[in-house]
């Protein structure tokens, strides 16, 4: 497992390749994951939104890690983040312990969504479980804000307290949240002391301006090359704007036709030479009047 100061750049939250069966295409993640590599990606959280990883059982995530780990036969360094949050507490202790036994490099934990307004004492007692009894000395929990998903925030206190109790093992966040003010706080409140990802990719350069270490997102599938860019030259103190704008543009046309899996799907088969995957109900796959459209918006807006 790489260190969390290691663990940082450009991070796609990846698809999972499925049959028409709904069922995972395991030889497919280390191909697909390779592709990312080639495109810039330092690595890829498996089993996250765009990864679908709710609509799976616990078996059927740990088959799909497992698939994960052949890209390090050749490219040893590629990250790799497992989603493993669920509204069961022993359901993402187990796959939490699991992922870490694989070699995973860290855990990209949702807050339990199914009960909401829970008190920050709940949050606390359900994270603290999950570090004392699965992340083990040297493994890295990340919490995942993603409050117009999930329903359940991760507040700027909760976080703190988080990171007070368990400063080895909670690493940082993933901030999915559309609000530039939670960006701002984050930055002001935790500097460089919480490994801070930003999963919107409109807040990009925000999220760098606030010492945030990179970035998580769908987008990432397919604009990789304009991220990595603008991450390196954010560290190089060279200008980004023109980077922002471009991928501000790009995740219009990921907004546009929600939800992101089967678009971003879609788009892979039609430019880069994967089978159109499906997507496991209740997602379903896009519309096919709209398939020739998509297909020009995104080969003028993505310059795939």
């Amino acid at each position: 497992m790489k260190s969390a100061n290691k663990i940082k750049g450009v991070i796609a939250a990846a698809i999972t390749p499925l049959s028409e069966d709904f069922s995972p295409q395991l030889e497919n993640v280390p191909e697909y994951l390779a592709h990312l590599s080639r495109r810039g990606c330092h690595g890829a959280l498996l089993l996250g939104t765009t990864g679908e990883g709710p609509s799976f059982s616990p078996s059927e995530r740990m088959a799909i890690l497992k698939s994960a780990l052949a890209v390090r036969e050749t490219i040893p360094d590629f990250i790799l983040l497992a989603g493993t949050g669920t509204p069961s507490l022993e359901e993402t202790i187990n796959l939490t312990h699991d992922a870490f036994d694989l070699g995973f490099d860290g855990v990209v934990v949702l807050p339990p969504y199914y009960y909401r307004n829970v008190p920050e004492e709940g949050l606390i007692k359900w994270y603290g479980t999950v570090i004392e009894r699965a992340v083990p000395r040297g493994g890295k929990l990340y919490g995942y804000h993603i409050p117009q998903v999930s329903g359940v925030p991760l507040t700027i206190d909760l976080l703190a307290r988080l990171l007070d109790a368990y400063p080895e093992q909670f690493a940082g966040i993933k901030n999915s949240s559309p609000e530039p003010e939670f960006t701002n706080e984050l930055g002001a409140r935790f500097g460089a002391d919480l490994n801070i990802f930003s999963g919107n990719d409109r807040l990009f350069s925000k999220a760098l301006e606030n010492k945030a270490v990179g970035c998580i997102t769908a987008l990432a599938n397919l604009c990789s090359i304009d991220s990595r860019q603008l991450w390196e030259r954010y560290s190089k103190g060279e200008p980004i704007n023109f980077l922002q704008e471009k991928l501000i543009k790009s995740r219009g046309l990921i907004d546009k036709y929600p939800p992101a899996p089967p678009l971003i799907k879609f788009i892979l088969s039609q430019f880069y030479k994967f089978p159109n995957w499906t997507v496991r109900p209740p997602l379903v796959p896009v519309d096919p009047n709209l398939l020739e459209k998509i297909r020009s918006e995104a080969e003028s807006v993505l310059e795939l």
